[in-house]
Parts: structure tokens; sequence; C-alpha cells
């Protein structure tokens, strides 16, 4: 009889801590900054982290070009740092969500989405020059080796180019969700009243 006692006490009250425990998961993902954590930031921040390594590699190469380039005003190194930042706190911010990491994610994301702005400016310009050197050697003996060479930083550049536009559109996805969960950090308290385990009388 009392085996029997204990074990009912003990189904009871693994059970209301079961019920707890999802109750406190509801809880937890109806925060604003869980909700950010769903999104699997993280993921992104890996492909950002690869955009950014590419786009420093490609850097060392525009850097060692007599041509006009993006290298010229070092875009390849600060927007490769700018994306390796903005990948790894997004990693950062998944494992260790808070208020404070995503307000600067955000603005990570704001300050890296300005840096495209102006990088794709000057590598439409960059390329405009290109297809300009470019006719203008066809009138030009020998120019074989000239026009490869345009071919070339032609191809790097609208890589880089195309990469951009890609990495911006991570971006703004990543600005709204963030912004989603600042907008109400208010944790919602939610009290249950669960009922105590009934002492059950043992006979004698």
């Amino acid at each position: 009889m009392e085996g029997t006692t204990e074990s009912t006490t003990r189904e009871r009250t693994t059970g209301n801590a079961g019920k707890s425990e999802a109750n406190q998961m509801t809880l937890m993902s109806g925060k604003p900054l869980h909700r950010f954590v769903q999104r699997e930031p993280r993921c992104l921040g890996i492909a950002l982290v690869v955009f950014g390594c590419a786009e420093v590699l490609m850097g060392f190469h525009l850097a060692g070009e007599n041509q006009p380039s993006s290298s010229l005003i070092y875009i390849p190194f600060w927007q490769g740092i700018l994306f390796l930042a903005c990948g790894n706190l997004s990693i950062y911010t998944e494992i260790h969500p808070s208020k404070k990491m995503v307000t600067v994610c955000l603005a990570m994301y704001v300050v890296s989405l300005l840096g495209i702005i102006v990088s794709a400016g000057f590598r439409i310009y960059c390329l405009t020059y290109y297809s300009y050197l470019s006719y203008r050697a066809r009138y030009i003996q020998n120019s074989i080796w000239a026009t490869y060479r345009m071919s070339l930083l032609t191809g790097i550049e609208s890589l880089l180019f195309v990469s951009s536009l890609c990495v911006s559109g991570l971006l703004i996805f990543l600005c709204v969700i963030a912004r989603l969960a600042l907008k109400s950090t208010r944790t919602q308290l939610i009290v249950q009243h669960l009922p105590l385990p009934q002492n059950v009388g043992t006979s004698n």
C-alpha cells in the first residue's frame, strides 16, 4: 500500500513538472527575442562570413592591379570586415540572445547596408570604365592581353557586385526580424495555480 502511494505521488509530481516545463517553453517562445532566434540567424551569419571571406580574398587580387578598381578606396577590405562582423554577431546572438546583442546586430546591419550602397555605386562606375576600355582596345593592335585583362577585372567586379546584392537581401531580412524583436521586449508573466499533490494517508 505504501509503494502504491509513493508511486502515485511521484507520477503526479512528474506530471506537474512536465506541465510546468511545457508552459515555460510556450512562454519563452512567445518572447520577441526568442522569435528572433527561431529565424536561425546563425545560418545566415555563416553565409555572411563566407561572403566576407570571399570579399577580402578578392581584394588582395584587385590591390595588385594598375587599373582603377574597387580596391582604390579599399572596398573589398572594409566591406569584407563588415560582413565578417555581422556574421559573427549573428552567430553569437543566436547562442546568447539578449536585447543588447540584438541592438548591436541591428546597428551593424544598417552600417553594412550603407556600405553596400557606397560600394555598389563605385563598382558600377568601375564596370562602366572597363566597358569603355574594352571598346577602345578593339582598335589597338596586339591588344589581346589588354582585352583579357579587362574581361578578368570585369568578371571579378561583377561577381563582387552580385554578391553584395545577395548580402543586402540577407541583411534586410535580418534588420526586419531584429527590429521586430526590439519592438516589444516586455516579458509576459503567466500565473498558473497548480494543485499540490494530496497526501494520501497510509493504513497502519
